[in-house]
C-alpha cells in the first residue's frame, strides 16, 4: 500500500463519518478538527472503523498522532505495511 492508499483510506473513513463534510480541499498540513466539523466522537470513530476495516490498532496515547491528514499518513503507512 503506497502513502496515497493510506491517504485516500484515510479520507473514505471521513466521508463515511461525516457524510455532509467537503474532503475534496483538505490542506494536509492543518489540524482536521480546524478543517472539518468532527467532533470527538467522530475522531473515536474514525478509530473504530480503522481498527475495524484494517485491524489497525491506535493506542490513545497516540491519537494526537492523528491531528491532520498528513500525520495520519505518516503515522498508519508502516502500520499498513505490516499488517
Amino acid at each position: 500500500m503506497t502513502m496515497t492508499d493510506v491517504k485516500n483510506v484515510i479520507i473514505n473513513i471521513i466521508k463515511d463519518i461525516a457524510p455532509d463534510e467537503d474532503v475534496t480541499s483538505l490542506d494536509e498540513n492543518v489540524s482536521l478538527r480546524e478543517q472539518i466539523d468532527l467532533d470527538s466522537m467522530d475522531f473515536l470513530d474514525i478509530v473504530m472503523e480503522l481498527r475495524k476495516r484494517h485491524k489497525i490498532e491506535v493506542p490513545q496515547e497516540d491519537y494526537p498522532k492523528l491531528a491532520t491528514l498528513k500525520s495520519c499518513v505518516d503515522y498508519l503507512f508502516p502500520k499498513f505495511s505490516v499488517s
